[in-house]
């Protein structure tokens, strides 16, 4: 999946004759998962219709700060719109729209949007030969480089004037190419290996009966999701769960038993550098498993059960340069069973959450944790979508691994 799949992306669209190929851009964009809102200069519509890219982006094109056909109409807010995007993507942008960028000079709705943006701006500059290689735009592209944003190359090729050269806005797929390529290589997780575990563990009985647990995944399949959208390379082996996973780029491992999981847990531990162990796995399980249904009969029925593998435990024990974390879901004694599982497992990061706080538990969205490290530190959380506390946990990650 591309790392623009749900992010919200705005394309400025200026006067230049590339303006044409904005119309490309937009399906592209949308074609990787984006959303696209298009602003446009007012003489910019002189190459590209808004209905052309209003069609194409589904989206109201905005060029100018009010409705001139209508009185009543609300002002085109260039502050929301600069806080909506993700990503800001001008092109092309002609030598005047630069300057006036570089300026700060905003008489248009594009560059007062683009003054209000708080989300990476990438521009393709699009003019004549003799004009890219001027110093006052060789200037003014330095200036905007220096105020934090990205120039997209222009490349070399037929320009409007008949000349052959450097000047010609990047082709759409390139520009997408240049995106994906960028923000890749500025995840915080990239290049990272992440195993994670979810879900319950099923202990068989026989061949219809199991012990087991009401966990639904949800917390391990959040964090697996946000690790790869961080970046990552991720490693889910998840229990029985009736959850899928939405992102392709995450590899999962499907299993049932306890032992299933720790062999596939330790298949991958020796070359990650993460390993998240959410997973409720099954404390015990049937020392003998009936080969046919267990039929019922008059009186109690007795089953001896045995350990099953503790599977964090023996990743604590052969732990490298892993950055270990457990989950303990307590409902008594809550800090103190956290703790003492964080330091008999050696464990660099415990979750802490509690059956007895509303909102936290199995198969809700929500949950309620708290952080304990293995200095002791004891940071509560409150009530978040499970997405957010997936967040949570691996920017917690993301910050010791930057220590």
């Amino acid at each position: 999946m591309s790392v623009l799949s749900g992010k919200k992306v705005l394309l400025g669209v200026t006067a230049g004759i590339a303006a044409y190929k904005s119309t490309y851009l937009v399906r592209l964009f949308i074609k990787e998962g984006a959303e696209v809102k298009v602003v446009m200069t007012p003489s910019a519509k002189e190459f590209v219709t808004p209905l052309t890219l209003s069609t194409l982006s589904k989206n109201e094109v905005f060029s100018s700060f009010t409705n001139e056909d209508d009185d009543n109409a609300q002002w085109n807010n260039h502050v929301e719109l600069g806080l909506w995007a993700d990503y800001f993507v001008i092109a092309p942008a002609t030598a005047n729209t630069l300057s006036k960028m570089a300026q700060g000079q905003s008489d248009n709705l594009l560059v007062a949007t683009y003054l209000s943006a708080k989300c990476p701006v990438y521009i393709a500059p699009a003019m004549d030969l003799d004009m890219y290689k001027h110093p006052s735009t060789l200037e003014t592209l330095s200036k905007l480089e220096s105020f934090g944003n990205t120039i997209i190359p222009a490349e070399h090729g037929e320009l409007a004037s008949g000349l052959i050269g450097k000047g010609r806005m990047a082709e759409p797929e390139s520009i997408v190419v240049f995106l994906e390529k960028d923000i890749s290589d500025q995840l915080p997780l990239k290049g990272k290996k992440v195993l994670i575990t979810a879900g319950p563990t099923y202990e068989a009985i026989d061949p219809v009966r199991f012990i087991g647990n009401h966990s639904s995944g949800k917390m391990g399949y959040a964090i697996a999701e946000t690790a790869a959208n961080l970046g990552a390379e991720v490693v889910l082996v998840s229990g029985p769960t009736s959850l899928s996973m939405e992102e392709p780029s995450v590899h999962v491992i499907r299993v049932a038993s306890a032992k299933e999981m720790y062999n596939a847990v330790h298949e991958h531990y020796s070359n990650c550098d993460v390993a998240i162990l959410s997973a409720a796995v099954a404390d015990y399980r049937p020392k003998t498993v009936a080969s046919e249904k267990i039929k019922k009969k008059e009186g109690e029925l007795t089953i001896e059960l045995e350990k099953t593998e503790d599977i964090l435990a023996s990743l604590g024990k052969t732990k490298q340069q892993q950055f270990l974390v457990g989950f303990a879901l307590e409902t008594q004694n809550e800090l103190e069973n956290a703790k003492t599982k964080l330091e008999k497992k050696n464990l660099d990061l415990i979750v802490l959450n509690s059956l007895n706080d509303k909102g936290a538990g199995f198969g809700t969205d929500t949950n309620k944790v708290t952080f304990i490290t293995r200095d002791n530190k004891v940071t509560p959380f409150q009530v978040k979508d499970k997405k957010e506390v997936a967040y949570d946990i691996l920017q917690h990650i993301i910050d010791h691994l930057d220590a």
